[in-house]
């Protein structure tokens, strides 16, 4: 008999398939081997010219299965050796003979163990061929193997089974069944007969080969059904893990339309037994195990219909076997080993006897939501650890800033260790990745602590592949949601935008997608305290189709509106008196968003565009869309919703830093510059006046507040980022801090007047003023956003004493209208009385750290290092950009050519004291030090004949080499000097092609070029680089949890790519369109391991993908 070897591949929706085939049986390296290739479904089905084998082996010396050996001949080389022979009788099978042996056949030296033969069938001229298909070898000697059945079948009652075993060479042989013999062969190869399965449960079979020197034996195991019971749940279970108290548990498990199920883990060795089946309750299934050990943690899964195996939808915990090895040291101490070689995929843990947390805040009141101050905040790219323990040590300084409530971006698991979280796997299992449940809890109770709330960001629109809910009931053959699917659409309802296309769908017209998440928010509520919910995408929660006239289903939607008011209920039910808060990452036309607004949901208002426009100091003189530095739309009046519900905000975590653009982008004006560093942080303060100054909660993201200034696609998009604790040392990020912490003080101190609905915002241009007016007290905040000079005219509420709260003066007002001229980034605040330090205010507190009470302080947010009076006002006072203070780096490395240039505008005679030398200075005659090292150099600049004193700190930059970047298509490459002076020559193939100032540019270019790029100074270098089309082309991201681009420098539409698996096997063969220089592949419903893409451009790049 032959053992067949069958190779499954994928092509678009049919299953096709190659059969390879051997004599013998079992082959091994010291035989002959005859070859068998049946080409039906392949390429070469029904082609009638000569077929040869491009053919080698692998060995104990190559890496993996692409490393072949010994290859018999080139590509393109049609050997007589390696040509097949068609069969007489049937034109698609093949024929060819390994002779006189492997070894011998492929010349491999007797040192090397051969353990597989590869082949990829071809036409002789190339064009048509199959996959790359493997035969393994075994060693010589006593094999025997089982042809019949598999191991692991799951088999109806009364069924008869042939069991057939095959040896290597003439034995004698036997047959067990559960321990009995059923069938002995002397001196024969094969071995075969038929059982009757008459009863349910576990039959071991056993083979046994025994020759005149040595016995081999092999085992397997098949499984026969037990029908499944009807039973009635106990009263008070809920989905999941029920600890019923007295050393059992239940498990409950939703599964309609599914037959059986049975639970496997630790408990019972991670076998199919039949006593761990479980009982069924109309759509539920459930049982209660005994015989636990409380203090044990076990791992398990469920078995559904004998076929897949799935952590528990409702898992606390799980065991991830490709990711948890990435969790950073310290973060989950004494983590569960996963059982490997038991079984696959995520396994859910409980026990019953958990380490409970004890809280210290049972009765948190919740902040009034039209007062919020929102911090948005990333664990990872906020901890140096990824922990919550660590985001526990920065309490401090959040509480200092003043913010009410800490919104954290999805803490749910989510696939792999390293993510935004918006890849969700399981929604009642905290992520392991950044720490235990007692380490959040802790967190959660710390903040309470504070009078901190903690939000949560969730993801309900969608989930991937390895999410339970999805693999429960999945179409393999059209890879998405089966149709049954109790959770999910089988297509995405945004028919004509597939950047709208996230993982699957879940269909929230359907009673159980919504009762589960009824579930997920009700648990987080309860489990740890959690206090509110910020919903991502939330126009994508019903099953309206969204065509091209509307892509990204902004248009009204009653339906959706009718479910997210009624998961809105669900979270404010939880605790009427006490709400819980809704917030909608939803942006959608103003009229579905106004309904939701007056429903009391508060949704995000998204004002980065405008905003950087005014740091930036752009103004556009002749708009079509709009007035760009408008930003009156962050007022709710403005978008005519009766409650300041939404909640405005210049960066999220999905918007481009205000600080980078700035600086790559600023606008200028003779001496001032926004691009100069300190001028930048500088207008970051003026942007915060004019943020949490405007009625209605407000949102911040991490590190805004010290102006982080690194492009949101630094190491990709999503990836990690810098942390800059180290900020918070330099005078100048701190001030923006300083100043942001005093204007969310006044919000959360005079809530009255900073939330008053009787408030007028002239905010259009670059120069900008708010009104607020109240009984206790009326504000007028005015701001320049110009790079010049402004005259503003603003209306007071009331003529009469005005008091400017950062200089202290008092202003009589006599008429209500005032022209106040103001420098560019320049502010002011004015009260109609006068306000002490909101951060503090009292005789004990000494907000601005000037050494003066805030009782006695008249010159509250005295910058850091001035010297102040008695009174804490400067001595003697001068504009606060007064100075422009430009740190130049040194043109080469080890030249110590760096540079501080000083300017000043006011008319005074200046003295400053730089690495251990005084220099003099006035607006006439600007400073220039030189020949400095690269450093960090903290300075006072003095004026003589007055009691002042100013201090910075400022960095010299150490020189650079040239270096860039390139980006490649098929006839250009995009250019990027990164690091070098201008103007640049470049060259290609040593011939000077053009010179540019510009650090971007496009340059011709074929394989094989040499693009060279120098420098306006020498000793910088050249950069260059050697155009390798090939080379550019790179799957991100490499591991993948299933979705993935492939980077092609092409300028082609579309480009054919073929996928396998480890075994070689065809998993889709597909044209796929190029778009952006890049196409979109999904890998997510295919198990994890290493996979190949096969990219057809002019040559065939190969590229390895590994499926975490």
């Amino acid at each position: 008999m032959k053992k067949t070897v069958l190779l499954f591949f994928l092509v678009i929706s049919n299953i096709t398939f190659a059969q390879v085939s051997t004599v013998p049986t079992i082959p091994t390296a010291s035989n002959e081997i005859t070859i068998k290739f049946d080409a039906t479904g392949t390429d070469l089905e029904g082609y009638t010219g000569d077929v040869y084998a491009h053919t080698g082996v692998i060995t104990s010396n190559s890496t993996d299965n692409k490393d072949w050996k010994y290859v018999i001949a080139g590509w393109t080389e049609n050997v007589s050796k390696a040509k097949l022979t068609r069969d007489n009788s049937n034109s698609n099978v093949y024929t060819l003979v390994i002779s006189p042996n492997v070894t011998t056949f492929y010349g491999v030296p007797t040192n090397e163990t051969i353990t597989n033969l590869a082949f990829v069938f071809r036409s002789s001229d190339t064009n048509k061929q199959t996959i790359d298909l493997f035969v393994k070898l075994y060693e010589d000697g006593l094999n025997i193997t089982f042809t019949e059945p598999s191991n692991g079948s799951a088999y109806n009652k009364n069924t008869s089974v042939n069991i057939t075993a095959e040896a290597s060479i003439n034995a004698d042989l036997e047959l067990f069944v559960n321990g009995v013999s059923k069938k002995t062969t002397t001196n024969t190869k094969n071995i075969s007969t038929s059982i009757l399965l008459t009863s349910t449960g576990t039959y071991t079979i056993k083979a046994i080969a025994t020759s005149v020197s040595e016995t081999k034996e092999t085992e397997i195991s098949i499984y026969v059904k037990s029908p499944t019971q009807n039973q009635t749940m106990p009263t008070g279970v809920s989905n999941g893990f029920n600890n019923n108290g007295d050393g059992t548990a239940t498990f409950v498990l939703l599964a309609p339309n599914k037959n059986d199920i049975l639970i496997i883990g630790d408990f019972n060795n991670w076998t199919v037994n039949e006593n761990y089946q479980l009982y069924k309750d109309g759509e539920y299934f459930w049982i209660t195990l005994n015989n636990l050990d409380a203090d044990t943690e076990y791992a398990y899964q469920y078995l559904i219909d004998y076929d897949i195996k799935v952590a528990d939808p409702y898992s606390e915990k799980i065991l991830d076997p490709w990711t948890d090895k990435y969790i950073n040291d310290g973060n989950y101490p004494n983590l569960k080993e996963y059982p490997s070689n038991l079984t696959e995929g995520y396994v859910s843990t409980f026990k019953i006897n958990e380490d409970a947390y004890n809280w210290e805040v049972t009765d948190f009141t919740r902040p009034n939501q039209d007062n919020l101050v929102i911090y948005e905040l990333h664990v990872r790219d906020f901890t140096f650890s990824d922990s919550f323990n660590e985001v526990l040590t920065k309490l401090d300084y959040l509480e200092e800033l003043g913010i009410n409530a800490i919104e954290l971006m999805p803490v749910n698991e989510f696939e792999g260790a390293d993510s935004w979280g918006y890849n969700p796997a399981l929604y009642f299992a905290l992520d392991k990745a950044y720490g235990t449940k007692n380490a959040f809890k802790k967190l959660v109770d710390e903040c309470h602590k504070r009078g901190i709330a903690v939000l949560s960001d969730v993801v309900f629109n969608h989930s991937y592949g390895q999410s339970p809910l999805v693999q429960m009931y999945w179409n393999s053959a059209n890879n998405k949601p089966a149709a049954d699917n109790p959770w999910y659409n089988t297509d995405h309802n945004f028919v004509a935008n597939t950047d709208a296309h996230w993982g699957s769908d879940f269909n929230h017209e359907s009673p159980y997608t919504v009762s589960f998440f009824n579930e997920v928010l009700e648990y987080w509520m309860t489990e740890y305290k959690i206090d509110g919910f910020r919903f991502d995408f939330t126009k994508g929660f019903s099953n309206t189709i969204h065509t091209s006239s509307d892509p990204w289903g902004g248009n009204y939607d009653a339906k959706r509106i009718e479910i997210l008011k009624n998961y809105a209920d669900v979270v404010w039910n939880h605790s009427p008196s006490n709400k819980p808060y809704v917030i909608f990452e939803h942006l959608s036309d103003n009229v579905e968003e106004t309904e939701l607004a007056n429903y009391g949901i508060m949704l995000w208002g998204n004002m980065n565009h405008s905003y950087n426009e005014n740091t930036m100091g752009y103004e556009d003189t002749n708009p079509s869309d709009g007035i760009k530095t408008d930003i009156s739309w962050i007022s709710y009046k403005n978008r005519g919703w009766n409650n300041p519900n939404l909640i405005g905000y210049m960066e999220s975590h999905d918007e481009e830093r205000l600080m980078y653009k700035n600086l790559q982008f600023g606008n200028s004006s003779d001496d001032y510059s926004v691009k100069n560093l300190t001028t930048a942080l500088a207008r970051q303060e003026l942007a915060g006046m004019f943020l949490f100054t405007i009625p209605g909660p407000k949102m911040i993201w991490q590190f805004g507040e010290l102006g982080y200034d690194i492009s949101i696609d630094e190491n990709g998009r999503v990836g990690r980022k810098p942390i800059k604790w180290e900020y918070k040392d330099n005078v100048n990020r701190n001030q923006i801090y300083t100043i942001w912490a005093t204007m969310i003080a006044f919000k959360t101190k005079y809530p009255e007047v900073f939330n008053t609905s009787d408030f007028t915002l002239n905010v259009g241009g670059l120069t900008k003023s708010i009104v607020l007016k109240h009984s206790s007290f009326d504000v007028v905040i005015v701001g320049n956003f110009d790079v010049t000079s402004k005259s503003i005219t603003t209306n007071f509420s009331k003529t009469g004493t005005w008091f400017e709260y950062f200089t202290g003066d008092e202003n009589t007002v006599s008429n209500t209208t005032q022209s106040i001229t103001l420098n560019p980034g320049e502010y002011k605040l004015y009260t109609s009385k006068k306000i002490l330090d909101p951060r503090g205010g009292t005789a004990l507190d000494d907000s601005d750290k000037d050494g003066v009470a805030d009782s006695i302080d008249l010159c509250p947010n005295t910058p850091l290092g001035q010297s102040v009076n008695t009174t804490g006002c400067a001595d003697f006072s001068i504009a606060a950009n007064n100075f422009t203070i430009e740190a130049i780096g040194e043109t080469c490395p080890d030249k110590n050519s760096g540079q501080i240039s000083i300017t000043a505008v006011e008319a005074y005679n200046y003295i400053v004291t730089i690495d251990g030398k005084k220099y003099n200075f006035s607006n006439n005659t600007p400073l220039l030090v030189t020949d400095l090292a690269p450093k960090t150099y903290n300075f006072c600049i003095e004026i003589i004949g007055e009691t002042y004193k100013q201090c910075y700190a400022v960095t010299i930059k150490e020189g650079v080499i040239a270096s860039g970047k390139t980006t490649l298509n098929s006839k250009a490459a995009a250019i990027q000097i990164t690091k070098g002076t201008a103007p640049f020559q470049v060259f290609v193939n040593n011939k000077l092609v053009f010179d540019t100032y510009a650090p971007e540019f496009m340059v011709p270019i074929k394989n094989g070029d040499v693009v060279a790029v120098k420098t306006a100074v020498t000793c910088e270098g050249v950069y260059s680089k050697k155009i390798n089309l090939l080379e550019e082309i790179i799957a991100y991201p490499n591991p993948t949890q299933g979705p993935f681009e492939i980077t092609l420098p092409t300028t082609k539409k579309e480009v054919t790519i073929e996928i396998y698996n480890v075994q070689s096997q065809l998993i889709s063969s597909k044209a796929y369109p190029v778009l952006y220089g890049k196409v979109q592949l999904n890998l997510e419903n295919n198990p994890s391991g290493l996979y190949f893409a096969k990219v057809y451009l002019e040559d065939v790049k190969l590229l390895k993908i590994v499926k975490q």
